[in-house]
């Protein structure tokens, strides 16, 4: 039944396009979707329960709240809708799946001396952004080809063309070292114009132009850059010769494939440039479950050009999607230009289209099968985890703990957990260790494990109190009290199937210690000794030695690697800030601006130190005393 209160916010929406969004009883987004009529759309969820489908029914029940945003048009709804989804990632929206950030290359052309690197969030700052590529892979991949093909820097030193000598990326070609002027800033400004001519797919531009300046170069009896140049032209065929052969005229496109099976889809990507496919990618999708064809990929396209650093002159199809028109204008206000929405018939358009829904179809299959065959070891691995460790079942939540500290010194923790064997980044959690002084891992794990795991024993312990009432115990002064109102649950509130210490006997024990006082005897505990990868376990001497090949070990290990490298990683970054603060916090006069001011300029207190008092005083908001007492500091 549908509360009245929502159905006196659905009366109250505007007769004009926009988009709505509906939270449940908790706040959280559960759909969002745009309209060309906000009441009309969103009442119509709130009709016969017979004729709309279980998506809807669900929708309309589970709503308690519902926003809406009034836009100027339909195509500005679809824009912000797919930037919603992106930023809430509802459960019940057609999404890219995990994307947080996909991941661009980025030229930052605003520098003088650029670079490309990657990055995964698009900035207005002057600099140019290829992609998004669908993980990291992809763009790495493609990054480590552009490196290979153009000799740019790839190091973050400031340049001023005085260095007493290049590094080792001059000596094997992958820069032309503009730290030591051995290259004038306009044969730089050259290399970086052919990279951006390679990223964009115009290979035979690039290569007829390294062709014409090698030809240059020799005429000119420039013989070492002339040999530089024909090692690059050779290269750039390399790599074009791999490229597939797409059309025998130029075409500008980008060609979309979709496939399903179940609840699962994949969207199969060609980047067509000239006449060959440059690139070619696959995104799968969540939330597609009682959604058409046709609405799948109009939410896709919607949100993969929302940030996309280029819009062709051409997208390809294989049918028609769902708000066409809209998508149209979106990707003119993107591209700043005429651009055509076709589903080809025949043809060599036809032929990509085909192609595309081929890999399509593959892509899908090739994901079933990694998620069967990790779905199946996985549950092997867990079930022999709970036979060997007597669990009363397989763990469905894991965390393993770990410490980390130098000689005692900026000591932390690190709490991973894992789900039906898979990492739960978002619940991860890290400690920095309070209580003790100097290097104790045993009194750190005891207060890790005491912080974590209070809350379980306080809340079993305020249950345990109210079940002992007696009857009328809830009544004061005759009238009964209020029920308690629930409070909204916590990752803290999860149980764990199976809780596993970094380390062997000792810190074993100290986790025991701290369950016993806590009164969660009942929660497994384990620990994993790297040396033997032996496990120990409560009342048992012997330890436990997992088969070497077995997927438990597998299993075991990964999640202790995962808490190392976490516990590792915090540590690096809590040590770096004390010894910044240690070092430069003691000199009288640098303060939090100056002390960003410096690290901005040299990177490290290392540089800093091996400075000269004159950079030093250079540098904005010193002067050479102020600079003098930095380097006696230091």
């Amino acid at each position: 039944m549908t509360d009245e209160s929502v159905l006196h916010q659905v009366r109250s929406l505007p007769e004009s396009p926009g988009v709505y969004v509906m939270r449940d009883a908790r706040g959280d987004v559960i759909y969002i979707g745009k309209a060309r009529r906000l009441r009309s759309r969103v009442r119509s969820y709130f009709g016969s329960s017979r004729s709309l489908e279980p998506k809807v029914r669900f929708l309309a029940e589970a709503a308690s709240v519902i926003e809406h945003v009034v836009t100027r048009n339909e195509a500005e709804a679809l824009h912000l809708e797919a930037t919603l989804v992106k930023r809430y990632q509802p459960p019940h929206n057609v999404r890219l799946k995990d994307d947080k950030h996909y991941p661009y290359l980025k030229v930052d052309v605003q520098n003088p001396w650029p670079r490309v690197t990657i990055t995964r969030r698009v900035a207005n700052d002057g600099a140019r952004y290829f992609g998004p590529y669908a993980s990291a892979g992809s763009v790495r991949r493609t990054l480590d080809v552009v490196k290979k093909l153009f000799p740019w820097r790839s190091c973050t030193k400031e340049i001023t063309g005085t260095d007493p000598r290049p590094c080792l990326d001059y000596f094997i070609k992958r820069c032309i070292a503009p730290c030591t002027a051995y290259c004038t800033k306009e044969e730089y400004d050259a290399v970086i114009a052919e990279t951006i001519l390679f990223l964009e797919g115009r290979s035979a531009e690039v290569l007829k132009h390294t062709r014409a300046e090698m030809e240059h170069a020799a005429a000119n009896l420039e013989f070492e850059r002339a040999a530089r140049l024909r090692d690059q032209v050779a290269a750039i065929q390399r790599v074009t010769e791999r490229q597939q052969m797409a059309t025998t005229n130029n075409l500008d496109a980008d060609v979309f494939a979709l496939a399903r099976a179940e609840d699962e889809a994949c969207v199969q990507a060609f980047f067509v440039r000239g006449t060959v496919v440059a690139d070619t990618d696959s995104f799968m999708l969540d939330g597609t479950k009682d959604t058409s064809d046709a609405e799948v990929l109009s939410a896709f396209l919607a949100q993969f050009y929302a940030d996309a650093t280029y819009v062709p002159r051409v997208v390809l199809l294989p049918f028609e999607p769902a708000d066409r028109d809209e998508l149209e204008v979106l990707l003119r206000e993107r591209r700043a230009g005429a651009v055509e929405i076709a589903v080809p018939v025949r043809g060599e358009r036809r032929g990509l289209v085909q192609t595309a829904e081929e890999n399509a179809r593959e892509s899908l299959r090739m994901h079933h099968v990694r998620w069967v065959v990790d779905r199946d070891k996985t549950e092997s691995a867990l079930s022999m985890l709970a036979e060997e460790l007597d669990l009363p079942a397989p763990p469905h939540r894991i965390e393993c703990y770990d410490i980390s500290t130098i000689q005692g010194t900026s000591t932390v923790a690190s709490m991973v957990v894992f789900v039906d064997g898979r990492p739960a980044n978002s619940q991860y959690r890290r400690f920095r260790i309070k209580t003790v002084q100097g290097q104790d891992d045993f009194a750190s794990m005891r207060e890790v494990l005491t912080r974590r795991f209070r809350r379980i024993a306080e809340r079993r312990r305020a249950e345990l109190g109210a079940g002992a009432g007696t009857p009328g115990a809830a009544e004061v002064n005759g009238d009964a009290a209020e029920p308690a109102v629930p409070e909204e649950p916590s990752p803290w509130d999860e149980v764990p199937g199976l809780v596993i210490i970094d380390g062997g006997k000792g810190q074993l024990g100290a986790a025991l210690d701290v369950m016993r006082d806590l009164g969660l005897r009942d929660i497994p505990v384990c620990g994993l000794a790297k040396q033997q990868e032996e496990i120990f376990v409560a009342d048992l001497a012997d330890s436990i030695m997992l088969p070497r090949q077995s997927e438990a070990l597998y299993l075991v290990q990964r999640i202790r690697d995962e808490a190392h490298r976490f516990a590792i990683t915090y540590h690096r970054q809590v040590r770096g800030k004390a010894a910044v603060q240690s070092a430069l916090d003691a000199v009288p006069g640098v303060g939090p601006k100056r002390k960003r001011a410096l690290l901005r300029k040299f990177g490290s207190v290392k540089a800093i130190r091996e400075a000269e008092v004159e950079e030093i005083a250079s540098t904005v908001g010193f002067t050479k005393r102020l600079a003098v007492a930095v380097k006696a500091a230091l």
